[in-house]
């Protein structure tokens, strides 16, 4: 692993520790998160399987079929949320006999195809709704858009009918909330920028702001695109993007980049101490050692 050293990356990547693949033989992994019992979940989407990886137990299959299923998180009451590109769909439940979708259709008619998902500290459940499980038959079932956008949507806590955030992106997809909660960041890789809202009780959240810009992903799709992003407990946002994982400070400035020997598509924080941050790529899901924690999400106890 190589990684462009800075004194502030320094100081949040342990370089003590090299990269670690910890799960591999995938076909595009996404959607990490880190369970209760001590194992991670992630998505293999075009396998159409829910996989998951325990430090003891390996590497397996929880789910076959997994409706194309592809970001995660927990809610505030442990359950996991999956957005599903095949049935377009949010849903909660880790098995299909416990599944529940809580949200699949807006003003009447079809989402696209729920793509990321996070939890506010209320219980509000907020997803990115881009086209690519309605076009892309690798990813998704290729079927006519219903939707003339593609949004950011919110679910009040307690459920409802999605609340429509952010209208004039072209594709939307990771999302992540600052640490107090007051801004809301989304990714979009059409565009290949983050764009900054300050959050509201009420939607829509407006134009909102460019937080930071990159290459876009037509010009470097083989190398990495703007997709998942998460935060760490200083604030810093996290994002995958060409070459890896791009590491911006809570003011837009680059902090540098830790470089994934695969394309990367999706991150997150695990184990008992919230420092090792796990980066879903193309094969494979790595783990890399940091000196600092996640922003702790109330699921992380």
């Amino acid at each position: 692993m190589t990684i462009t050293h800075s004194l502030t990356l320094n100081d949040l990547v342990d370089f003590s520790q090299p990269i670690e693949r910890v799960a591999t033989d995938c076909m595009f992994t996404e959607g990490p998160i880190w369970m209760p019992d001590g194992s991670l979940l992630f998505s293999d989407i075009p396998a159409d399987k829910l996989r998951r990886w325990h430090p003891v137990e390996g590497q397996g299959v929880v789910r076959h079929p997994n409706n194309k299923g592809n970001g995660m998180t927990l809610d505030n009451e442990g359950r996991l949320v999956v957005c599903e590109h095949a049935t377009s769909a949010v849903a909660v439940g880790a098995a299909e006999e416990d599944r529940l979708p809580i949200a699949s259709h807006w003003q009447g008619k079809e989402l696209n195809s729920p793509n990321d998902v996070i939890v506010d500290s209320e219980g509000a459940v907020l997803f990115t709704d881009p086209t690519y499980g309605r076009t892309d038959e690798a990813v998704g079932v290729v079927r006519p858009l219903q939707q003339e956008i593609r949004g950011v949507f919110r679910i009040p806590a307690g459920g409802g009918e999605p609340e429509l955030l952010v209208a004039d992106m072209v594709q939307p997809n990771g999302l992540c909330l600052s640490r107090d909660e007051s801004v809301l960041f989304v990714g979009d890789t059409a565009r290949a920028h983050i764009r900054a809202f300050d959050m509201k009780p009420t939607g829509p959240l407006g134009e909102g702001r460019i937080f930071a810009a990159g290459v876009s992903a037509t010009e470097k799709f083989d190398d990495g695109f703007v997709d998942g992003m998460k935060i760490d407990e200083l604030g810093n946002l996290y994002v995958t993007g060409p070459g890896g994982i791009w590491v911006y400070a809570e003011n837009g400035t680059r902090i540098g980049t830790i470089d994934i020997p695969e394309q990367a598509a999706n991150l997150n924080w695990g184990e008992n101490d919230w420092k090792s941050l796990f980066i879903t790529a193309n094969t494979s899901v790595y783990r890399v050692r940091m000196n600092v924690s996640g922003n702790r999400l109330a699921y992380m106890l």
